[in-house]
């Protein structure tokens, strides 16, 4: 039986034929992850029967990490993403003011620099690693530029951000760190190196407000409640990560795709107004966060199958977004695709739905608008290697040609 947490699963991307046969056969199965048990769901209609109940499956209890956590891990941990109502309710509040759709908007003309600057240079290399020509700048670029970031650490940022996947190099003390790293967010000192600077920046907004997204977090205030240092430090975190993250690897499946499909980028080129069905095709396709953990406040049944109160349960939008029962020829990468059934990249409109969401998609949306514009097209140029992750569906290196026609 092959094991769908081993990173090395991944190797070559979703092992999509081990997940087709686990929904055909078995789509809530009893799986171990370290010698514990935990459900696997890989259906779609049962992952979003998961993500919208918090009150059955809970994201604070034993939180949303495939291990299992102390109650003191748990604590020094927690975010946003960790919260059950009424505390995940008030972090969003507090947070949604950073993502209104007059926020995002406002933020489309320096994402546009961005991009069209990123793709003019690797016309002009045209062999380029599509990845750090492209994909890693582009968000990373975008979300340290929201957060009021100086440029110059624009690279440190990426670093860390590569650190928190793999620290596997890094020793223990890094960066100053002190703390045990089974307390720091994925065991890396990159995290404790974070949190420090996020507290530093949001420090100086305190005293000395600017137009930014550190600005905006520190001095919102709903009905008399703001975020404490503690909450503030994590949101930091958890956005320099998923802003970063999950949208370059978004980008870099979905330029992998384009050169698989080159039929499909010929055909936005001719047919722009599918710009919206390619922005949520990349993201189904790319699927950047593979899976998700909930634990069971109940004893409760799934699909038919009985579950009891603190079972750990796993949902795959690994599987989910290639579920046949919903998407037709889900393994083909099709921007023609229609938009409903939605993906559930970012949730499927559960509470815990991404609040970077809108984010996400503008940014695509704004690369596949200047592609279109510079009549961009790409090839590959050299075998891919991805992210060894069990978490991130990542791309380190993608070789490729860039060019205009």
């Amino acid at each position: 039986m092959i094991d769908i947490t081993n990173p090395d699963t991944y190797r070559d991307g979703i092992p999509h034929a081990v997940f087709q046969h686990m929904r055909d056969n078995e789509p809530v199965a009893l799986r171990e992850y370290e010698g514990r048990p935990y459900w696997a769901v890989t259906r779609y209609a049962d992952l979003v029967t998961v993500t919208r109940d918090p009150k059955t499956f809970s994201s604070a209890r034993g939180m949303t990490n495939l291990p299992d956590l102390t109650e003191e891990q748990m604590n020094a941990r927690r975010s946003i993403i960790d919260t059950d109502a009424p505390e995940h309710v008030r972090l969003r509040k507090l947070g949604i003011p950073a993502f209104t759709g007059r926020k995002v908007r406002s933020y489309e003309e320096t994402t546009r620099e961005i991009t069209h600057t990123l793709l003019s240079d690797a016309v002009a290399a045209e062999r380029v690693d599509i990845v750090s020509a492209i994909s890693a700048p582009l968000p990373i670029r975008v979300i340290v530029g929201i957060l009021g970031v100086p440029e110059e650490d624009t690279d440190f940022m990426v670093q860390l951000s590569d650190e928190l996947i793999d620290s596997s190099d890094l020793p223990d003390d890094a960066y100053g760190n002190t703390t045990p790293l089974e307390l720091l967010p994925f065991s890396s000192p990159a995290s404790h190196a974070l949190f420090e600077y996020g507290a530093k920046l949001g420090g100086e907004r305190r005293r000395d407000p600017q137009d930014d997204l550190v600005t905006t977090l520190v001095h919102t205030e709903v009905e008399g409640d703001r975020l404490s240092e503690y909450d503030y430090k994590n949101m930091f975190h958890v956005l320099v990560f998923a802003g970063n993250e999950t949208t370059r690897t978004a980008i870099s499946n979905g330029i992998r795709a384009f050169m698989d499909n080159p039929d499909q980028l010929e055909l936005l080129h001719r047919q722009p107004e599918l710009l919206d069905q390619a922005v949520e095709e990349i993201i189904r396709f790319a699927t950047p966060v593979l899976h998700m953990r909930r634990t069971a406040t109940c004893d409760t049944e799934l699909a038919g199958i009985q579950i009891k109160e603190d079972d750990k349960v796993v949902i795959w939008y690994a599987s989910a977004n290639f579920d046949e029962r919903e998407f037709e020829n889900p393994l083909a990468f099709d921007i023609t695709r229609p938009i409903k059934p939605p993906q559930v990249s970012f949730g499927a409109k559960g509470p815990h739905h991404c609040l970077g969401a809108p984010l996400a998609r503008m940014e695509i949306r704004v690369l596949l608008e200047e592609i279109v514009k510079l009549r961009i097209r790409f090839e590959t140029d050299g075998p891919t290697i991805r992210t060894r992750s069990n978490f991130v569906n990542g791309i380190a290196s993608l070789p490729g040609r860039v060019f205009q026609l």
